[in-house]
């Protein structure tokens, strides 16, 4: 009995501090303006959703969204992209460890590869997120086209 003491023991151990860093990533998956501005781009272009795009948005750019009516509308005036198959939408996770997240503010860079015409388009978008008073990232601005 002694001997398998310390073996229960050390089991409890791993198997808490495994449990402990699966909530902390959930967090900070919550807490995540890259994935916020995927989410935004996925409703637009996948799911054909513009109020769940609407949703990620502040007041003032949700409202100009619902003014376009489709999300073909919103891709077309607002972001000058017409996609027909967008087939991947990944933040800007380059080595550089150039931070453009304040305390309240991140500028987060999404690459878009997708089809049109049966061509391959790629392109790059710039999104300001704001934290709202519930501390959720929120999209406040679509910057200017960096190139």
């Amino acid at each position: 009995m002694y001997k398998t003491f310390p073996l229960v023991i050390l089991l409890i151990l791993f198997l808490s501090a495994c449990g402990g860093g699966g909530e902390e990533e959930e967090i900070s998956e919550i807490d995540n303006p890259k994935l916020v501005a995927v989410a935004f781009f996925e409703a637009i272009y996948n799911e054909k959703d513009i109020n769940k795009a609407a949703s990620v948005c502040s007041p003032k750019l949700a409202r100009l969204l619902l003014h376009y009516k489709t999300s073909q509308s919103v891709a077309r005036h607002l972001f000058n992209m017409s996609f027909e198959k967008v087939t991947e939408i990944k933040p800007d996770d380059t080595g550089v460890k150039v931070r453009e997240r304040f305390k309240d503010k991140a500028v987060v860079t999404v690459y878009l590869e997708g089809f049109y015409d049966e061509s391959k388009i790629k392109d790059v978008k710039r999104l300001l997120l704001i934290q709202n008073d519930d501390d959720q990232w929120v999209i406040d601005e679509i910057l200017k086209d960096p190139f």
